[in-house]
This record gives C-alpha cells, structure tokens and sequence, in this order.
C-alpha cells in the first residue's frame, strides 16, 4: 500500500470508546524518521540479578530448578512484591466522604514479575518458552488475586526503557491490582456493551475480522492471534495484539495458548525492534474486571506503545491525540521487516 503522507490531515474516531484521533500527516513523519538509538544498560548493582535475592520482598512464587530453595538463585522467573509499592494489601477500604469528596484507604497489590536473573536480557531476547513462562505467572497471579472480594482490577504493565518510564534497567513486569476498575477500561468495557447492544455482536471480534481481510493495518496473524496497527492509534506505530477467539479474561488462556501468544509478542516486539532501533516502549494487557458480573462483551488484548513522541499541551487539554505517522504506513513498515 502506497504511504499517506501526501494526503490531507485526517480525524480518525476510535470505534470503541468514541475519542477522536488527528492523523497529522502535514507534520507527518515516515517510519524510517523514527529510527532511535537503543538505550544502553549501566550495569552496577542492581537487586533483580540473581545473587541478590535478599535485596527484595520475600518471592511470591517462581519457576525454579528442582532443589532449590525460595529466595535463592536458581530461579527463572520471580515475582516479588513491589519494595514502594503504590497499593498495599493490608488493611479495609473504609470508603468514605469528605464533603462532595470520595475517598478510601489505599488498598491493592503491587507485583513485581523479574523476567530473568540475567541482567542484560531483554524479554524480546528470551525463548519462546521462556516468555510463555513469564505469560503463565502473570496468569497465576490473576487467578490467585482476584480471590480478594476488594480488588475489582488487575493491570499487567511493562515500562521498557527510561523514556517509557522504567526505574530500573533490569527486564520486568509490574500488577497493580486496584479496588476500582481504571476509567480507561470503564471507558471500552460500555463501548463494547454499546456495540453489542446494537448489532448483538463483539466489537473487537468485527474489527479484527474486517482487519484481516483489509490487511493495510495488518502486522502478522496466526491460528490464535492477530497483530495491528488501530485504525484511530493514538501514537506512531501503536501496535495491538488480541485473541482471534472471543475472549473476555487473559486468565482464561490455556497453557498451549500461552505459547502461541508469547511467539506472537516476542515477533511483534522484534519487528518493532528492527524497524524502530529498539525503541523504550509500554506493553499493557487490558481485561475484564475481576468481580460483579461476566463482561462477555469485552474482548482481552495486548497494547504496545512505542515512546517515540511527547503528549503536550493539546492532548492534555483537549483529549485529542495527534499522531504525526498513519497506521496503515506503520503496518507496512513492520510488515517489511525481514526476521
């Protein structure tokens, strides 16, 4: 497909939740103007390598050799409590009012899940089965939190990179399982309600289907997953990664599907890498809530971000985002690279 830099500006609405996208391509840049130079690791101490153990909380649960004992090395994936954590479990909401004000005792779960003991891997560098290790404790993790009546939602996030907000270089994931489900989700979960009211079916699943036949936003499809670049994305080279089955909860992925899934990110993050120079990113997973009721008309996904341009003042003011590179230029540029 030929490039869009040449055509007029464009607003693009976002079918899911309503919010309005300017496709700037007067200010617009190519993929190739976005190639950025990989952030390089300090090295120095750092409490997520194997050997420091005891430097953090207490482990939670891990994939371990045979033999070895909690808090020792010989671990492959490690999740850990957060040492500052934002939300802490202990304790009662004691929800309450302050005049017209809203408030409640800070209580969630924050995790932190160490992709590897080793300190220069990146998890787009690991085997596949290694990152479908790292999938199946974010599940476990889910299924053993949502066990607490308080929590309403767990988000699964990763800052990759100092501009993406990483505080440490070592390759982790954060859970942050929160009392509230978080206004952007609200946000998709009464679109997908909106959709399925009207036309009886799941908004995600008509996107995809109209995507992989269309396919100038199309990155890469298997049997189980589908890879693009939102027709509304928000930042150059967003890049969605969803289930071709109807799938309401992430926890719900079986262990042969959790494969297939890790393949799947690690090609997406490659192609990102290739095309981008290894660019810091935000990887989330947006799912249903936890509690209330069965949100069958949502539909679980993968959201990958590239931190390649700054929100400013408009965005902020207005909600609008303006993104200076059409998706469908971002797909065929990911598309094209050679792995």
């Amino acid at each position: 497909m030929p490039e869009l830099m040449n055509e007029p500006p464009q607003l693009r609405k976002d079918p899911i939740i309503g919010r309005w996208v300017i496709i700037s391509t007067d200010r617009g840049k190519r993929p190739s103007d976005w190639v950025v130079d990989p952030e390089k690791k300090t090295g120095g101490f750092c409490p997520f390598c194997a050997g420091n153990e005891d430097k953090t909380p207490p482990e939670i649960i891990a994939h371990r050799k045979n033999g070895t004992a909690p808090n020792t090395p010989g671990w492959s994936v490690r999740v850990v409590s957060n040492k500052f954590p934002a939300l802490k479990i202990e304790g009662e909401l004691n929800r309450r009012g302050e005049g017209i004000f809203d408030l409640m005792n800070g209580i969630g779960a924050h995790e932190v899940i160490i992709e590897s003991p080793d300190h220069l891997l990146e998890l787009v560098d690991l085997p596949v089965d290694h990152i479908r290790d790292i999938f199946w404790l974010y599940r476990e993790r889910v299924v053993d939190l949502k066990r607490d009546m308080r929590l309403k939602y767990i988000l699964i996030f990763k800052n990759h990179g100092k501009a993406a907000g990483a505080s440490l270089e070592h390759s982790h994931t954060q859970l942050i399982a929160t009392p509230i489900v978080p206004k952007r989700v609200i946000e998709e979960l009464e679109g997908a309600h909106r959709y399925y009211s009207f036309k009886e079916r799941c908004i995600f699943c008509d996107i995809i289907r109209q995507e992989m036949q269309w396919t100038s936003r199309l990155v890469v499809s298997n049997p189980n997953y589908v890879v693009f670049e939102p027709f509304a994305a928000r930042f150059p080279f967003e890049t969605w990664i969803l289930p071709i089955k109807h799938s309401c909860r992430f926890e719900d992925i079986s262990y042969e599907e959790s494969y297939e899934l890790a393949a799947t990110v690690k090609e997406s993050l490659q192609r990102l890498n290739n095309a981008l120079g290894s660019p810091p990113y935000n990887f989330i997973i947006h799912t249903s809530p936890l509690q209330d009721k069965e949100y069958f008309e949502y539909h679980w996904h993968i959201e990958i971000i590239p931190k390649l341009t700054k929100v400013a003042g408009f965005e902020w003011g207005s909600g609008f985002y303006i993104n200076p590179t059409p998706p469908e230029d971002a797909a065929n540029a990911l598309r094209a690279v050679q792995l």
